[in-house]
This record gives C-alpha cells, structure tokens and sequence, in this order.
C-alpha cells in the first residue's frame, strides 16, 4: 500500500533534516545542494488535493489464475481472474479532519476484470470480463465516538459478513461462493446440459428475477456493492454493527466481533437481510412484489502457538418468490422453498519457511435447495450440491504476495415431479438426476500494493 500524502515540501525538508536520509536518497554529501531539484521531482510523483486538505491512498491488487478442469468427458486448461468483485483491482481513500473527533472522506473502487471465471464453461474459454467497473463510490463522516455515516455505491451491511471473519490467508483462494465452477454446465451419463450450470445450483432465491439489488451467489446474497446508506458504529471491546438501507428496498444488519484470549484468535459475523427490490419486474409485480430474506453467520478460531485453526460458516434463505411462469404443471406458480448451505474450512496456518507464512487446509461445503428459480419452475423441488478441497497457500512477505494451488471436487443431484416436457426443456429426467462429477485444480498468485 503506497501512501501518497505527504506534501512535496515536507517530503523535502524531512529529507533535508539527515544526512543519513539523503545518502539514501542518492542525494549526494549535501543534500541541500540539491534540495530544489528533489523538491520538483516530488512534486512531479506525489498525487495531491488541490487544497491540500485531503489525504490520497493508493492500494489494490492483481491477481489472475490458471484453472486445469475434468468434467468427466472433457478436460482443458483455463486463465481466468479469481472471481467476481475479487478480481484485481485499484482503490483511491483519501480522507480529512474537521475537527479532533470528526473526519470526512471518500473511498473510489476500481476493478479491472479480464478473463471472467464467473462464465467460464465447456463452451467458453474466454469471456470478456467487465473491463474496468466502479465497483464501490462513497463518501462519509466519521467520528470516532459515534461511527461512521456512508453514502453511495458501496458494500452493504450484510455483503460478505460470513465470509470476512475467515483470518487463515485463505480466505480469496477457497470459500462457499461458486467461483470457480458457476458457469460449467453438468453433464449428466457423460451428457452436456444445455441449460443447467454448477451455479443452478448454488443460487439466492431472494435474488431472483432482480437485477440491481446485489448479486447472490451460494450464501452471500447480497454479495456486490450497491447504491445504499450505511452506518457502523465505532469498535467497543472487539465488537461492532452495521446496517443499511438502499434500492427499492433492501435492508440489511450484522454483527461482528474480533479478539485474541489466552493464545486463541476468534473472529465472528452473523448478519441478516431482506430484498422487496423487483426492480420493475412486471412478472414480479403482477405477482404483488415479493419480500425474501437471507441470514448468514461465520467464525473463525486459531490457535496461535500452533496456527492450528477453524472456519465454519452457515446461510439459509427464506424465500418468497414464485416460479417464473403461470400455468403448464409442475411447481409453477408456487413459492420457491428455502434453502440452506453450511461450509467448513481447517488447517494449520504457520512460518515454516522464512519467506512468509504457510497454510494448508482442507474445505466442505453443501448448498441444500439453492436451486435457480429457472429450475424451480421446471418442477425440481429439491437439489444438492457438495463440495471438498484440499489447498496450499505461499505468503512471500518481501513481494506482500500469495502463490496458492487448490484441488476442488464437485458433486450434486436434483429430483424434478414436475411436468415431463418442461423438465425436459431443462435437460432432466422425471424423478432423480444425480450430475457425472466435476473436478479442478487451479494454480496462481495474488499481489498487493
């Protein structure tokens, strides 16, 4: 993380203050010699506020991947980003006192999305990313004793909360989150489906048919920035909350806690949130609008003598969303049921060698009637997704990177009651439709600046 603001002057005069400091600064015996030239080359790298006032921090990182996939038929070898708002990226926070206890500031989020591992599939090998995306776009007041007041594109409350207690360095490399494989279609007896995907089945249903509320993919259901107002209190004895308000409408609050005691790490989140967003649906508001909800909850504890640790996390939906289309059979038109997932995560996380930490782990995870509402519809009234993995990540603390390898294994099965033919629209079976296994390796780095 480069800070960049100190003014050009006081950069000069600090330099001006040691000889020490400007031998190392190649500035020769005298460093007032050539103080002036210092000075325009300073001003020349050092970006600044036109008043001065305002502090300006760069920081980010890239981070790219090399997916090798098996699905039971067909293997290849993938270059793809990490995953949606974890891509690499640039971010400017800069910020202002205006008085002792009151400060104001901005935070401007770029991400810069090549190879989109989101839509990767058998058929796809490249698809265009997003480019360069404003991903977060807020200011806000902070005052130390009564928190913080956020206004604009941002993260809600509940964004992420069950995935950010995960203190193991481990935490962009494997989590419940379909990355990975949301885009691969199932094949199912060595057959391709032309319609259902691994992410079919690690959906939000209180997503559904919205476009603007946040995405949702797996437990995070409101798990991309947004347009909202959020506010998080000041940090007392390790504990916090948040809650926002935004779009038409979701609204959601969490919880956190983070602490050490008697040679133990704990952190911990828990949040909820609900989504009337239709986002002018006509589908949804003919329907009279709908009101689903979502909660998460995650910890994480180390032993740190050890570096022994454990993550677990756990979501469900309470949905109120129906299927897509009137009349035809099967569950159309009915309410979707609610769904659940849970994800653990164990390992040992310690500085084996001396270029920075090591961990290993080893992952579990179910998605349980995370059905898409396209599957609903098509009569499915249950479906199952697991997941396991085994993963090793290198911390280079001279380059502040990571290098990781990560074995991942897929499984799941849907059992469709509903209408032959409209099943059949989606490539399945009446009864059970257990899906050939779908395996993967991916190797790659992520470095900060």
């Amino acid at each position: 993380m480069k800070y960049l603001s100190l003014s050009a002057l006081i950069a000069a005069g600090a330099l001006a203050s040691s000889v020490s400091m400007a031998n190392a600064a190649d500035l020769g015996g005298n460093c007032c010699a050539d103080l002036e030239e210092r000075i325009a080359e300073l001003e020349v790298t050092t970006a600044r506020k036109g008043n001065r006032k305002v502090s300006l921090t760069v920081s980010g990182w890239v981070a790219e991947q090399v997916i090798a996939w098996d699905d039971g038929v067909e293997t290849n070898v993938y270059q793809t980003g990490v995953g949606g708002t974890l891509d690499s990226n640039f971010r400017f926070t800069g910020s202002a006192k205006i008085s002792p206890d009151l400060s104001a500031g901005f935070v401007l989020h770029i991400e810069a999305s090549s190879a989109a591992n989101l839509a990767v599939n058998q058929r796809q090998d490249d698809p265009a990313g997003a480019g360069l995306s404003i991903l977060q776009s807020f200011w806000f007041l902070k005052s130390e004793s009564l928190g913080r007041l956020s206004v604009g594109q941002q993260s809600s409350a509940y964004d992420n909360v069950a995935v950010l207690p995960d203190g193991s360095g481990s935490l962009i490399q494997a989590n419940f989150i379909m990355y990975d494989v949301n885009g691969f279609f199932v094949r199912r007896n060595g057959v391709l489906s032309n319609t259902v995907n691994w992410g079919s089945l690690a959906t939000c249903g209180s997503q559904a048919e919205t476009a603007n509320a946040g995405a949702g993919l797996a437990a995070d259901c409101d798990g991309a920035p947004n347009n909202n107002v959020r506010y998080d209190t000041p940090t007392f004895m390790g504990f916090s909350a948040s809650a926002s308000w935004g779009e038409d409408d979701v609204w959601g609050v969490a919880g956190r806690y983070a602490g050490e005691f008697s040679g133990f790490k704990l952190a911990a989140a828990v949040g909820y949130y609900e989504n009337s967003d239709d986002n002018g649906n006509p589908l949804v508001v003919l329907r009279g609008g709908k009101d689903s909800a979502a909660f998460q909850a995650g910890a994480y504890i180390q032993h740190i003598p050890t570096g022994l640790f454990v993550y677990g996390a756990y979501g469900r939906d309470f949905n109120d969303v129906t299927g897509a289309t009137f009349g035809g059979g099967g569950l159309t038109g009915q309410q979707q049921i609610d769904g659940d997932n849970y994800y653990v995560k164990a390992g040992i996380r310690q500085k084996f060698t001396p270029y920075g930490a090591t961990v290993l782990f080893g992952e579990y995870g179910q998605n349980n009637d995370k059905m898409s509402n396209a599957l609903w519809s098509a009569g499915v009234n249950s479906s199952n997704l697991e997941q396991y993995g085994l993963g090793l990540v290198q911390e280079i603390d001279a380059a502040a990177m990571s290098l990781f390898v990560v074995y991942r294994h897929y499984e799941g099965d849907v059992n469709c009651r509903g209408n032959a033919n409209r099943c059949g629209t989606e490539g399945l079976a009446l009864g059970n439709n257990s899906f050939d296994e779908h395996q993967l390796v991916k190797m790659g780095a992520i470095i900060n600046f």
